[in-house]
């Protein structure tokens, strides 16, 4: 099989911690110029904006060089460029670096910085911040938590070793533990293993349990429990609104999956009837959550990842500072808290 050649490096540095755009152009189509491509292609910009870019120079060739309007298509090119980025709202809670050495970044996400950029968030994403804060425009993500999930996140600091980290999520060798605030249920047996067979569609906000091979699994232990208060302030109108509390008591779970569905502790804490504080979408969609509200955070936090290092054989553990505020106090929680750091952090 012959292999692809790689891409040339980017021509173009990073912009506030994000990579610029790169493209290569088909190996068809009926395209008389590169700007006649781009056109199609961006389709959704703006009227004008990619006759501004071209007329800017901030298309660029391989070489660096801006290419010219009138440029003609050459199937295979790759060209690069910045987009131009809508402000984002900024996420006001503190990203921790737990541990870095020469070869990795551990982070202490908090809720509602996505790891990565998607959609809408790009700037404000944890690795755009970790780029910026701590000057590794090489930095990558090993793997991703939800936007609404907080805690422990695993970057890789050279992109020639991202694959070997990555290798070890693959073939399920990092041990993650979770922690999640939901209601008690007495009649539940725990601890107990939840398999099903988990389906998430492209376009749905939700996952769904299926017939078939199970293909999620998750061990379920119960921590601790303690009275659900029985007054709680009246919150403003949300997309998440506090629950009514269905039992007299709150509980804290340790949650460890042994595979890695999309929304799969959520979907199976639904399923046992214990949904997790503050899920917009489980068992009923209220969400998604704006990007300017940060009240009430989903109740699921990242505590730990355990896992041998691939180049240099270290047994690396990590736990996460934060706490879960629902279970700290649930009143905080339901006026707009969220997962804090541990003191001094």
């Amino acid at each position: 099989m012959r292999r692809r050649t790689p891409p040339p490096p980017s021509p173009l540095p990073q912009r506030d911690g994000v990579d610029p755009v790169r493209l290569r152009l088909p190996a068809e189509g009926p395209w008389a110029t590169v700007r006649d491509h781009l056109v199609e292609r961006l389709s959704g910009a703006a009227p004008g904006v990619v006759a501004e870019m071209f007329d800017a120079g901030l298309v660029v060739a391989a070489d660096g060089r801006p290419v010219a309007a009138d440029a003609p298509y050459r199937p295979g090119m790759f060209v690069w460029f910045h987009r131009e980025l809508p402000p984002e709202v900024p996420v006001p809670f503190p990203l921790l670096v737990h541990y870095r050495d020469e070869h990795i970044v551990v982070a202490d996400k908090p809720h509602f910085l996505a790891t990565t950029p998607r959609g809408g968030h790009v700037t404000q994403t944890a690795l755009a911040r970790l780029r910026r804060e701590l000057g590794v425009p090489t930095l990558s993500a090993a793997h991703r938590l939800d936007r609404l999930t907080a805690g422990l996140v695993l970057f890789t600091v050279r992109p020639e070793e991202r694959g070997a980290y990555q290798t070890l999520f693959r073939d399920r060798l990092v041990h993650k533990t979770y922690e999640a605030v939901a209601p008690y249920a007495p009649a539940l047996p725990l601890p107990r293993t939840v398999r099903s067979r988990i389906v998430k569609e492209r376009g749905v906000l939700t996952a769904q349990e299926t017939e078939g091979e199970p293909n999620a699994v998750s061990h379920i232990e119960l921590i601790d429990r303690r009275p659900w208060p029985t007054t709680a302030p009246s919150p403003e109108p949300a997309t998440n609104p506090p629950p009514t509390p269905p039992t007299p008591e709150l509980a804290r779970y340790r949650l460890t999956p042994t595979t890695g569905q999309t929304h799969q502790l959520r979907v199976h804490m639904t399923a046992l009837g214990v949904p997790i504080l503050g899920d917009p979408l489980y068992p009923e969609v209220t969400g998604p959550v704006p990007a300017d509200d940060f009240r009430r955070p989903l109740q699921l936090l990242a505590r730990e990842l355990a896992f041998t290092d691939p180049l240099t054989g270290r047994e690396h553990r990590f736990r996460s500072a934060r706490t879960l505020t629902a279970w700290i106090s649930y009143s905080d929680w339901a006026a707009g808290g969220g997962a804090r750091p541990a003191a001094g952090q």
